[in-house]
């Protein structure tokens, strides 16, 4: 019997805490999909879901990072175009100058009010979530 399981990810919302209004990093990635999206990838085989967190931000933005708290787990089928695919979303503080590494062609640091309008995946939602919580408290409803 074959199985078709989703394939785990993780996303990473870096808050950069030695900026005036804590803004968050973004890469602008140079593989399909194209477009802007949070630091993030696919956990290795024999890694956690934090190991592989820490590990992207530092391969992609080049910084190494504290995770605060694990936020959301996002698994819409139709969230990653080339496959199912689930997201552990993690926020993270950072300090220091973020640099494109890895599968980042460029990158950027944007606070709520000037994101880009191109994101992918369903980073969109995330982020919308993420500042709904930042800003109220409360978590995303999961139905």
């Amino acid at each position: 019997m074959t199985y078709r399981n989703p394939v785990p990810t993780v996303d990473i919302i870096i808050e950069l805490l030695d900026r005036p209004s804590r803004p968050i990093v973004l890469i602008e990635r140079k593989n399909p999909p194209l477009g802007w999206a949070l630091p993030g990838g696919f956990v290795d085989y024999g890694e956690s879901v934090e190991s592989a967190a820490v590990r992207e931000a530092a391969e992609e933005v080049s910084l190494q990072v504290e995770l605060i708290e694990q936020f959301q787990v996002y698994s819409d089928p139709q969230r990653d175009p080339r496959q199912h695919t689930l997201s552990i979303v993690f926020i993270a503080t950072a300090k220091g100058e973020p640099q494109a590494a890895d599968d980042a062609k460029n990158l950027g640091v944007f606070n709520a009010w000037d994101l880009p309008n191109e994101l992918c995946f369903d980073h969109d939602k995330i982020l919308r979530d993420y500042w709904h919580y930042r800003h109220y408290g409360l978590r995303p409803r999961l139905f």
